[in-house]
């Protein structure tokens, strides 16, 4: 029996965008199928006190050549594509998380899911600008229009901030996070870990 697991995750994760790649794989594999849960990592950071990498590994020695290493074996483990550093970094992604939740409410979630990973970090924009991200978005297909006028109604800012609450209140503190069932695996690299407990091994 399989148990579909949880992906919290905000599109200024490279992260999280390392982990959306590896998860059609582990799908076809497990037979399971991940729900996407739109978050607000700055809600959890300020929530948990938590910083970003480029905050917490700033100084350290080692620590983040070692990062390094860990994201070129996980590239190569589940045969995905670098990320391209966004040259805007760290982008303020309320406006992108919001949208993903009116992506949701208007039917386009997956297709919104896609365009927002790509803008951030295949070719990478300061997303955080509306008529930036307004064209990146219409490229894309996207009704960005409506999409983002929509991102502003109250069910949409409420929808977010539940979501992030419920992360936090459930055990994370960060992104990528993900459930399965009660059990939390934080980061990419515990995908392997999702993808046993899944399967069933």
């Amino acid at each position: 029996m399989s148990l579909n697991p949880q992906f919290m995750f905000d599109f200024g994760s490279p992260n999280a965008f390392l982990s959306h790649q590896a998860i059609p794989a582990i799908e076809q594999r497990s037979g399971a199928k991940f729900e996407y849960v739109p978050v607000l990592l700055g809600g959890i950071f300020k929530a948990t006190n938590n910083k970003s990498p480029a905050e917490t590994l700033a100084g350290v020695k080692n620590k983040r050549e070692f990062h390094a290493i860990e994201t070129e074996r996980f590239i190569k483990r589940f045969g995905v594509k670098r990320y391209t550093w966004n040259p805007f970094f760290p982008v303020n992604t309320l406006n992108l998380m919001r949208s993903a939740i009116a992506a949701q409410f208007e039917g386009v979630f997956e297709k919104y899911i896609e365009a927002a990973f790509h803008h951030m970090w295949v070719e990478p924009k300061k997303m955080d600008d509306p008529e930036i991200a307004a064209k990146a978005l219409a490229a894309s297909g996207l009704d960005a229009a409506k999409l983002l006028a929509r991102s502003q109604d109250a069910d949409v800012k409420a929808k977010l901030i539940e979501n992030t609450q419920a992360a936090v209140e459930r055990g994370a503190f960060g992104s990528p996070t993900f459930f399965v069932g009660k059990e939390m695996f934080f980061g990419k690299e515990q995908l392997r870990e999702v993808e046993e407990m899944v399967s069933g091994r």
